[in-house]
């Protein structure tokens, strides 16, 4: 299976899809920490102004402006924060070509488990423990900008047996798909 990193002819185009690949590994990690923050800001710079964040229809349908991406703005979302709200993301999958990029990964969103015992785990104190309340598949996708890479598209969808979510993750598997063809 052929990838962007076996076809590259120099060790400098090597080296910048290590360089972009963890560039965009940044961005995806940062988005957890920025949204369990409420930080809008950051998240409306690491996006393209035009970018488009797809929830799906379960959240309202897309949301065009970077600034309303995270939602980080919004007064629920901060109330989820102050409940103890967590975005747990997994590796993704990250192909570049050229100046644009897609990753693939997973979104955990934990909460505060209320309901239950408090149990204590030896030397890191003792709580009811949290629940995963949703888990969904994303697609980001990236351009490269002047600033470096931004987001121009996230689509999310609920890992709920669906075929949307499904498709989505599916996206990782596309060089191995396409070699077996």
């Amino acid at each position: 299976m052929a990838t962007a990193a076996s076809t590259a002819q120099t060790v400098e185009e090597r080296l910048r899809l290590i360089e972009d690949r963890f560039e965009i590994y940044n961005l995806i990690a940062s988005h957890p920490p920025s949204a369990d923050t409420g930080s809008g800001d950051y998240t409306a710079a690491e996006w393209t102004e035009d970018g488009l964040f797809d929830r799906g229809a379960e959240f309202g349908g897309p949301t065009v402006h970077a600034a309303d991406a995270g939602g980080s703005a919004n007064p629920e979302h901060r109330r989820a924060i102050e409940q103890g709200l967590a975005h747990f993301a997994g590796l993704p999958y990250v192909q570049v070509a050229g100046d644009t990029a897609f990753a693939i990964t997973y979104l955990q969103i934990l909460v505060p488990d209320r309901v239950g015992p408090e149990f204590a785990v030896p030397n890191h104190g003792a709580s009811r423990g949290f629940h995963v309340h949703r888990v969904s598949a994303n697609r980001w996708e990236f351009i490269r900008t002047g600033e470096g890479w931004k987001v121009a598209r996230r689509t999310l969808r609920p890992l709920d047996g669906a075929l949307p979510a499904r498709d989505i993750l599916r996206g990782a598997l596309e060089p191995y798909l396409s070699s077996r063809e």
